[in-house]
C-alpha cells in the first residue's frame, strides 16, 4: 500500500524535512524508513535542480518513502516544475483563503481537474514513461495546504471545502506568530487554533497532518494521541545539530 492510500484510509504515516540540500543526508534519512520526506524549498536554498536530486537520493534509499516539495510559495510556474522533476506530493504554504487553495489544484491537477502544464520532466521517465505516469497523476500526487495563520483558521471550513485537497499540515511557528504568542505553544489561544484544524480536518475528511520541529518522540506521540495522521519528525538539520551538542555535553562532563 502507498503512503498516500494509508493516509487516505487514516493509517499513521511519520516523515521529516530535508533543508542541507545534500543526496547524501536524503538518502540516508529515507533509507532509514520514513514513510515520506519533504525537501523544503520555502526556508532553504534548494532550487528545483538541487530538489530533483534529492528526489532521485530519495528514490535510491527506499522507492516506497513518497518524495516531497515544501513549495516556495502558491505559483502555478514553479509548482509545475517540482512535480515534473518528481516530486509526488507538494505541501503549499501560507494557504489562508479558499481561493488560495483552489489555485494549488489548478496548478497540481491535469485536466479536467486543473491546469497543470504537460511536457516531459523526470516524473514522465522523460518521455518514456508518459502514458502510465499521465494516466494515474491526478489521482496520485497528494496534495497538501500548510495553515498556519490565523485568517487560515478563520477561512477553515471554505477551505477544506476545496475539491482536491488531501491534507491540512499546520505549521505550529508561523501559526502562533500570526497570533502574536510565537512558539507558545503550550497556550490556551494555539492549542484552542491547532485543535479547531483538527476537528475540522475529521469533518470534511481531509488529513490533518502536523508538523513537530523538536526532535522529541513524546510530542510525537501526544500528537498521534490527539488525533494526527500525518506526523513530520523534525528536520534534518536540527536533528543533527541537537544529537551533536547533545553529545559534546555529555562527553564533556564526564571529562
Amino acid at each position: 500500500m502507498t503512503t498516500k492510500k494509508s493516509l487516505l484510509n487514516q493509517e499513521i504515516v511519520l516523515g521529516s524535512w530535508i533543508n542541507t540540500g545534500s543526496p547524501v543526508v536524503a538518502e540516508i534519512m529515507s533509507a532509514a524508513g520514513f514513510d515520506y520526506l519533504v525537501v523544503d524549498a520555502e526556508h532553504s536554498a534548494i532550487d528545483v535542480p538541487q530538489a530533483q536530486a534529492l528526489f532521485q537520493a530519495i528514490n535510491a534509499g527506499n522507492p516506497s518513502c513518497i518524495p516531497m516539495v515544501r513549495l516556495p510559495g502558491n505559483s502555478y510556474s514553479e509548482t509545475k516544475r517540482y512535480l515534473d522533476a518528481g516530486a509526488m506530493g507538494v505541501i503549499a504554504p501560507l494557504i489562508n483563503t479558499a481561493e488560495e487553495a483552489a489555485e494549488l489544484v489548478r496548478s497540481v491537477k491535469y485536466p479536467p481537474l486543473g491546469e497543470r502544464g504537460v511536457g516531459f520532466g523526470r516524473s514522465h521517465g522523460y518521455g518514456f514513461n508518459f502514458d502510465a505516469y499521465m494516466e494515474n497523476a491526478n489521482q496520485n500526487i497528494f496534495t497538501c495546504i500548510q495553515i498556519e495563520h490565523i485568517q487560515a483558521i478563520n477561512n477553515i471550513d471554505s477551505i477544506l471545502s476545496v475539491k482536491g485537497i488531501d491534507a491540512a499540515f499546520i505549521g505550529p511557528y508561523d501559526l502562533s506568530a500570526s497570533m502574536g504568542i510565537t512558539a507558545q505553544f503550550e497556550h490556551p489561544d494555539y492549542i484552542q487554533a491547532y485543535k479547531q484544524v483538527l476537528l475540522k480536518c475529521k469533518e470534511y475528511n481531509i488529513v490533518p497532518g502536523v508538523h513537530v520541529v523538536k526532535p522529541d518522540y513524546q510530542i510525537v506521540e501526544d500528537r498521534i494521541k490527539e488525533g494526527f495522521i500525518m506526523i513530520a519528525y523534525s528536520l534534518d538539520i536540527t536533528v543533527l545539530g541537537t544529537y551533536c551538542r547533545e553529545a559534546i555535553k555529555k562527553i564533556k562532563r564526564s571529562n
